[in-house]
């Protein structure tokens, strides 16, 4: 009863309270503890919000790696957080780069071949074949010259890693091992190019006058090619004749390597100046020309040799020197010493190239319908019969053999079947090519500052020849 009555009371004890609850809103009391309540809450509010302990991030310091957040506008300075870059670490000391492998250099000798050249370097057949074979220009090395400089590189253990062919000084050739064999690359320099100028007077001869104004061999028989068609060097020049010429000097580190082209020259003979003018027309191709824009090139060369002298012009009436009987000398013989080169006077094609008792080794070259040039006596034939040959390519070397007392060239010109003698027909002679009126502007424009450098230098040489006569006439 005790238990039951007691469990009773505690049912109505609980009720009880509920009920006084329910009355309590309505009661003066209640909005006391209202009040409290809201206190409680903001003072909770307060401290989860504090700027000294914020709840996250941990850290109030932004990585590199984690773009910084922007504030929300109107984001008061204690709301805003410290966003700095970390410091960078300290760089880590570089390794020095490896030392560049040596090059062991050989020289090309008289006789080599390249396996011979591998063997002194201390390579194999093998690396000579893996070098040739698998690089894109590996045949290149099978046409070396004494004198030329190939170097190799080994790795440690002693096996080929590369090999360098300075082929000339504007050109080398690398081979170089890869994971496929070996590649090759070529590396060219591009040469300095400096305009100079010369001037000369013809006392003996145009070789020696170039030879006397510092001109090199090669200028000066280019000097004799640009003008070929307008003079015969052989004959042509005289005493008191002079040369003008613009050209290029080509340097490599500072020093002179070699001659470039002529720009501009001109030749005066026996009082007529003749000029000559480079210039690359819009389809390339290049070539001299006068200041009327007609090609120095003309059909024939006046001249088919490059050297000295004549030993007996045309002439229908002569002692023959062997024969010692008046035999008609249909042809100019020109007297040059054994292994002068003999140059076609044209474009044409060889039709005979032989050797006859009379006339020694010969050849001859038809030029179209219309003309046949023949070569006679000569030590060496450079062509054989049937081939096309082009103006001033050597087709032999002077000599003296067949029916000949010293060494010499026998020239003849033939004009429909009848010989003629090529220096007073040249007006009968095909026309030299014409620039075409549409290239004449640029033409002229291309060619103005190296006219003004020649009429230039025409002055100065006159007057310097003019001064010098009068200082010899005072002296008088």
């Amino acid at each position: 009863m005790f238990a039951r009555a007691k469990k009773k009371r505690g049912a109505t004890a609980t009720r009880r309270p509920a009920a006084r609850a329910r009355r309590s809103f309505t009661a003066p009391g209640a909005a006391r503890w209202v009040l409290i309540g809201l206190g409680i809450c903001f003072i909770a509010g307060m401290w989860l919000h504090s700027p000294e302990e914020p709840a996250a991030p941990t850290s109030d310091i932004a990585t590199a790696d984690t773009p910084p957040i922007a504030p929300a506008t109107g984001a008061t300075d204690d709301e805003l957080w410290l966003v700095t870059a970390p410091a960078a670490p300290p760089a880590a000391p570089q390794e020095p780069p490896p030392a560049a492998r040596p090059w062991q250099e050989q020289v090309v000798r008289k006789g080599d071949n390249l396996s011979l050249i591998f063997q002194r370097a201390g390579f194999g057949k093998g690396d000579v074949y893996s070098v040739v074979s698998e690089s894109a220009d590996g045949n290149t090395l099978a046409r070396i010259y004494p004198g030329q400089v190939v170097g190799f590189q080994a790795d440690d253990e002693g096996q080929l890693l590369a090999v360098r062919y300075v082929k000339s000084p504007l050109e080398t050739i690398y081979y170089r091992r890869g994971e496929q064999g070996f590649d090759s690359e070529i590396e060219t320099r591009e040469p300095e190019v400096r305009e100079s100028w010369a001037t000369g007077e013809i006392t003996s001869s145009l070789f020696m006058a170039g030879q006397e104004a510092g001109l090199s061999q090669n200028l000066i028989m280019e000097l004799a090619n640009i003008f070929g068609g307008v003079i015969d060097f052989v004959q042509d020049p005289r005493q008191g004749d002079t040369i003008h010429l613009v050209y290029e000097e080509l340097y490599l580190d500072g020093e002179k390597y070699g001659d470039g082209n002529i720009v501009a020259a001109s030749f005066t003979n026996q009082g007529k100046t003749y000029n000559a003018f480079r210039y690359v027309d819009t389809n390339g191709d290049v070539n001299y020309y006068n200041e009327e824009g007609v090609s120095m090139r003309k059909a024939f060369l006046l001249a088919p040799v490059d050297f000295t002298r004549i030993s007996s012009n045309f002439n229908l009436k002569r002692l023959h020197p062997i024969y010692k009987t008046t035999r008609p000398h249909r042809g100019t013989d020109y007297a040059a010493p054994t292994g002068t080169p003999v140059y076609a006077a044209g474009d044409g094609r060889v039709i005979k190239a032989g050797y006859t008792r009379a006339n020694g080794n010969y050849v001859f070259i038809q030029h179209g319908s219309r003309y046949v040039t023949r070569y006679l006596h000569l030590n060496k034939r450079k062509v054989k019969q049937g081939q096309k040959v082009v103006q001033s390519q050597v087709i032999g070397t002077v000599g003296s053999t067949g029916a000949a007392t010293g060494p010499h060239l026998h020239y003849e010109f033939l004009m429909d079947g009848v010989h003629r003698d090529p220096r007073k027909i040249h007006k009968q002679l095909p026309k030299a090519k014409t620039l075409a009126p549409s290239e004449m502007v640029a033409f002229r424009q291309a060619i103005n500052s190296s006219a003004m450098q020649l009429a230039a230098l025409r002055t100065d040489s006159h007057l310097a020849l003019h001064n010098q006569g009068e200082n010899k006439s005072s002296a008088n």
